[in-house]
């Protein structure tokens, strides 16, 4: 049961805990004593070293580990037209240790003119296709992640969206669905035929607590999953057919530490009939993520990749605990449409999850030795 196109059966989310070298250089360069050139020098040879290190574990989709930003979500979204960043309180605790204090706000008319991470992107798939022996095909891919665009919402609600820009939130969705449509467009255009879209707030909308939150502000957290569709909707209109798009969901990931919990009842039905995805990256390495039964609603022409492994501590799962949750899914949808993958990437932020660079590329290697034990194939 090999898979031809991504999600692979052995995949990942995309970030990877940042190398000690690439750590030195963004703190020489965050104090002068480096130049934005030998810091971009540093990411190229790092990036290149994580490429490699990700074919020789056996992964087919292959992304830069996300060592060119600090935050998953503000390094991309600050660079949209119309998109500012700065030091505020946030509204979205974590349990435990919070992330600098760095928000995100509109300053004018949102749009897409072009953006560094383009060629990021350029780079890592340069990286994959120099890894190919001479007249073979490699089965590896470049996977780009991006943040949803429901980013720039829920985490801030209304107050962060320029009224005198967008005196109305029809007006706000539909720029902010445009100006992603045409940023995928870009992304199509460079090469890019995997895009990740991290979706967390569709999570974040299965937590009572952050429901009431979003009530609180006076907003509806019963509406806000079909909002967010359609504006999902519209950001990927302009993608080729040839391009998978996956949305990855999580309930938080700083330092391996989390936001949300509640399973996927509450927006199941939503997310897997009313989004037109691929794929879905679902965590699922503890009980806050609640049971299997939701995927019952997955139609058949979409895959599942089941975040089984954690990235939240170095405990190393067993083949046979994962093979064991996988037979429990499999009871609510058909294995052919399931993959593996950890529950979240190892660093959304540049700090890191608790755990060591072996560590990391010990359950990474796990997922591919389930992979070809589960389905005969990564």
């Amino acid at each position: 049961m090999s898979r031809a196109q991504p999600p692979f059966r052995a995949d990942h989310v995309g970030s990877l805990l940042r190398p000690p070298a690439l750590k030195e250089a963004r703190e020489k360069r965050a104090k002068g004593l480096i130049d934005a050139a030998a810091l971009h020098e540093v990411e190229d040879q790092e990036i290149a070293a994580a490429v490699a290190r990700q074919l020789d574990v056996g992964l087919r989709s292959v992304t830069d580990g996300e060592f060119r930003r600090a935050f998953w979500q503000i390094d991309f979204l600050e660079r949209l037209d119309g998109v500012e960043s700065y030091e505020g309180e946030r509204k979205i605790k974590f349990e435990g240790p919070q992330p600098k204090p760095i928000l995100l706000r509109t300053n004018g008319k949102l749009g897409f003119s072009t953006h560094p991470m383009l060629e990021h992107f350029r780079f890592v798939q340069s990286c994959v296709a120099a890894s190919r022996l001479p007249d073979e095909a490699s089965p590896a891919m470049a996977k780009m992640t991006i943040p949803s665009p429901t980013s720039l919402h829920f985490r801030y609600g209304r107050e962060a969206i320029d009224k005198n820009v967008y005196p109305t939130m029809q007006a706000f969705y539909a720029d902010l669905g445009k100006t992603y449509a045409d940023a995928i467009e870009a992304f199509a255009d460079a090469g890019c035929r995997y895009l990740q879209i991290d979706e967390v707030n569709f999570a974040y909308l299965c937590d009572p607590r952050l429901r009431q939150q979003v009530k609180a502000r006076g907003e509806n957290p019963d509406r806000l999953p079909e909002t967010y569709a359609e504006l999902l909707n519209a950001a990927i209109s302009k993608r080729p057919k040839d391009m998978v798009v996956t949305l990855h969901l999580c309930r938080g990931n700083f330092q391996s530490t989390f936001v949300a919990s509640g399973g996927y009842d509450p927006i199941a039905q939503t997310l897997f009939q009313k989004i037109g995805v691929d794929g879905y990256f679902l965590e699922y390495d503890s009980e806050r993520a609640g049971g299997f039964e939701p995927l019952r609603l997955v139609p058949k022409d979409k895959t599942v990749v089941l975040g089984l492994v954690t990235t939240k501590s170095g405990r190393l799962e067993t083949k046979d605990a994962l093979k064991r949750r996988i037979d429990e899914a499999a009871k609510h949808i058909a294995l052919d449409q399931l993959c593996l993958s950890p529950q979240c990437g190892f660093a959304s932020t540049e700090e890191g999850n608790l755990l060591a660079q072996t560590e990391q590329w010990a359950k990474l290697a796990l997922i591919v030795d389930v992979a070809r034990d589960v389905w005969g194939s990564t």
